[in-house]
């Protein structure tokens, strides 16, 4: 993706990709969302291939936001607030590589920003345990099945989108209502 002055990407994994994705589509600044897979060695895997934890691959989403709107240091604080980045492999109920914590930085200075960022939640003490995100260069990003795309939007009912997703949407809501689109 050629990047523009009013468009920019960021890949991140942080667990289930539906939770990430339901949150950054209500994200002021954010133009897409797409969740899908990137990290792995296994070209354009299948979600049961990724779910096996065999293609190294984690759930992640690939964003499109304005920077003029909102700069990828407030994407990254959104990041971080919505799911815990000191458990190795792990969110909640779901485990394995593919939910690991991750931030596929696309150039130089996202990797700094992600960095700084990672030094100052740990100088804060925000978390109890020491952040295991991993500050990883971007390679490729495969689009995840058209089931997976806008999931919370089209099954808000379901159980897990109550129990695991709703939760996160109303962390976020609370703390950055102001970032929130109308």
């Amino acid at each position: 993706m050629n990047e523009t002055d009013n468009k920019r990407t960021a890949t991140l994994a942080g667990g289930c990709f539906w939770c990430l994705e339901a949150v950054f589509k209500e994200l002021r600044g954010i133009g897409r969302v797409v969740s899908g897979y990137t990290g792995g060695a296994v070209p354009n895997p299948s979600y049961e291939q990724v779910c096996s934890g065999g293609t190294g691959h984690a759930e992640a989403v690939h964003i499109t936001f304005n920077p003029k709107v909102i700069s990828y240091r407030e994407i990254l604080d959104v990041f971080f607030s919505i799911h815990d980045p000191t458990t190795l492999n792990q969110q909640g109920n779901d485990a394995g590589t593919q939910y690991r914590s991750a931030i596929f930085y696309h150039n130089k200075e996202q990797k700094t920003i992600a960095e700084e960022t990672i030094k100052e939640l740990e100088s804060s003490k925000t978390w109890n345990s020491p952040i295991v995100t991993e500050v990883v260069p971007f390679e490729k990003f495969y689009a995840a099945e058209d089931y997976h795309q806008d999931y919370y939007q089209y099954n808000s009912t379901q159980p897990y989108c109550r129990v695991v997703i709703e939760p996160k949407l109303s962390k976020f809501r609370s703390r950055f209502t102001k970032k929130a689109k109308k």
